[in-house]
Parts: C-alpha cells; sequence; structure tokens
C-alpha cells in the first residue's frame, strides 16, 4: 500500500473501536503518526497490544464530551507535537428511539452533547495544531442522517444535520489557512452499533431483527452494508496530497441510500 500519509499527525477521537479503529489502522498503513482517545477501557488495553502502539501509535483515555478531559488529552499531545496534519471527529452515540413524544428530554440532551459539542471541543483545540502546520484537514463524521430524515431517531438526525452545518461553515472560516473541513456521511455501517440500532427498532414496531435489517439494507440502490473500514479509506483520501482541493463537502459513503426510514 502506497504510504500517501507518511508521517502525517492525525489526531482521531473516539479511535480505539468501531469506525475510529478500523480508520486508525488504514492511517497507520498509509505511514501516518495517530493519536486517539476513547472513553472504553477495554478497547484502549487492546489497542496498546498493536506492534506499532508507543512509535507511531498513541492512545489516551478521554470522554469527548467532557470540555476538561478533551483539554487534558490535547495537553498530552502537546508534549509531543505542536503542529497536526489532521483531525478525525469520530465521537457519536445512536441515542435513543422512539417518536418524539415519546422521547426523554434528558436523552435528546445528551445525544446533541455528545455528537455536537465534543466536535466543537476537538475542533477549537486542533484548528491551532493546523494553522501552525499551514494547512491540514479536519473531518467531522455525520451520517446519512445528517443530510436525509431518519423516523424514530430524531436527536440523532438533529445533531447529524448540526455536524454538518458545522463542516460548512469552518470549510469558509478556515479555508484562508489551507485547512479543509469536510463531513462523511456513512450510510449503513456492519458493527456492533448497527446491531442495537436494529434491535431498538425492531423492540419499538414489534416485529422481526432480521426484517428491520432486511430494510436497512434494501435503502441502498446497491443493496449492500457499509463497512468501516470504506470510511477509513475515504478519510485518508481525504488527508492525502489527492484530496487537496476539496473542503465544505457532505460525502456520503452509503452505496446511494435513497431514504432511511
Amino acid at each position: 500500500m502506497p504510504l500517501s500519509l507518511q508521517n502525517k499527525k492525525i489526531i482521531i477521537s473516539a479511535g480505539a473501536s468501531g469506525i475510529g479503529w478500523a480508520t486508525t489502522k488504514v492511517c497507520l498503513l498509509k505511514g501516518a503518526i495517530v493519536y486517539l482517545c476513547d472513553i472504553n477501557d477495554k478497547f484502549l488495553k487492546k489497542v496498546k497490544k498493536h506492534p506499532l502502539h508507543g512509535k507511531k501509535l498513541f492512545s489516551y483515555s478521554c470522554d469527548a464530551s467532557d470540555e476538561d478531559d478533551v483539554s487534558n488529552f490535547f495537553n498530552e499531545i502537546n508534549k509531543k507535537t505542536e503542529k497536526i496534519d489532521a483531525l478525525i471527529n469520530n465521537v457519536g452515540i445512536a441515542g435513543p428511539t422512539g417518536t418524539i413524544e415519546k422521547l426523554n428530554s434528558n436523552d435528546w440532551e445528551r445525544t446533541l452533547k455528545i455528537n455536537v459539542m465534543s466536535h466543537f471541543y476537538f475542533s477549537k483545540l486542533s484548528i491551532p495544531m493546523l494553522k501552525k502546520n499551514k494547512g491540514g484537514s479536519i473531518i467531522n463524521i455525520s451520517s446519512g442522517a445528517g443530510i436525509m430524515g431518519f423516523p424514530l431517531r430524531s436527536p440523532y438526525a438533529a445533531s447529524k444535520w448540526a455536524v454538518v452545518g458545522v463542516t460548512k461553515t469552518l470549510a469558509m472560516e478556515l479555508g484562508k489557512f489551507r485547512i479543509r473541513v469536510n463531513a462523511i456521511c456513512p450510510g449503513t455501517i456492519k458493527g456492533d452499533r448497527m446491531i442495537r440500532v436494529i434491535r431498538d427498532k425492531a423492540k419499538f414496531l414489534k416485529v422481526s431483527k432480521k426484517l428491520v435489517e432486511k430494510d436497512f439494507v434494501s435503502m441502498a440502490s446497491m443493496n449492500c452494508w457499509i463497512y468501516e473500514e470504506d470510511i477509513g479509506n475515504i478519510c485518508s483520501f481525504l488527508i492525502s496530497k489527492e484530496g487537496e482541493r476539496i473542503s465544505g463537502q457532505a460525502i456520503p459513503v452509503d452505496g446511494n441510500a435513497t431514504r432511511m426510514d
């Protein structure tokens, strides 16, 4: 694999599992230096077993919804480098399932705090490091729910639309500093989170999980799952020289999803 990210320094939030870990591995294979954080100690322990840990891979415990915790994470990174080439804002939770009149206000607030405020905390502290680098890339992980409606998942959809709005605004603010800002909108990712989403929707609708799973796959014209590595690959492209003219975009990676209902 060409080392198109050779020695590029990349911060990845929620990087120890799922899309974050798949993206970490893609970036490492292409020569990058990765600083990741995660809230899950079990996943962090697995990360420490990677052969590049302590060399080109550095991991930290961090609650991305806690501004002080994020600040401490950046203090640790600043001990190793003053500049970075990219930030991947990957933090996000699925949030509750249900019609809006039946959802709990606390669940709404928690979904927005984690999915939106975390991007603010990380971006705010990364931008000075990107400016010192005289350019770079911010990638925000949104969702197909950030460009379409998503019945029964209103707080999740609201948070992911917000991510796209922040992306387009930051791209306009930071273009003069040669900092590119894009959002990636994954479709139906095959993984643990989707298993939980399917379970919750099946329970709410009182139908089988198999029926819900089949319906999710049918929402894309390619009738396929999207894999975590697919997101890692588009992230690496946007960070690389080949992606240096792309900014302000919300890029679907979804097999051409046409609905989310």
